[in-house]
């Protein structure tokens, strides 16, 4: 075969697999159980994963400051991550006035 169709044949796949809308889904596998206080205090941003699409489990994906990666954690951490930053906005407010 030519060098220059096998390069191109090459050429079109990597781009076949570049611009695929489906990707590889980034899902938790697991949960980590024991998130300390603090550092729920820092969480910035947090996604809800379902488990009826790519990922198997239900998780809390939060996006901490100060991390890398970010943590996988059971639905329960939820309430508690709000209750957090709640006082921490009262706080905030009653340093304000």
């Amino acid at each position: 075969m030519d060098v220059k169709l096998v390069f191109v044949i090459v050429c079109l796949c990597a781009l076949a697999i570049i611009s695929a809308e489906a990707g590889i889904p980034k899902c938790c596998m697991t949960t980590k159980q024991d998130i300390k206080p603090q550092t729920l205090m820092r969480v910035q941003r947090w996604e809800l994963q379902q488990s009826n699409g790519a990922c198997e489990i239900q998780a809390l994906v939060l996006y901490v400051r100060g991390f890398k990666k970010p943590i996988c954690a059971p639905l329960t951490i939820k309430k508690k991550m709000k209750t957090i930053h709640r006082i921490m906005e009262q706080k905030k407010k009653k340093r304000i006035f």
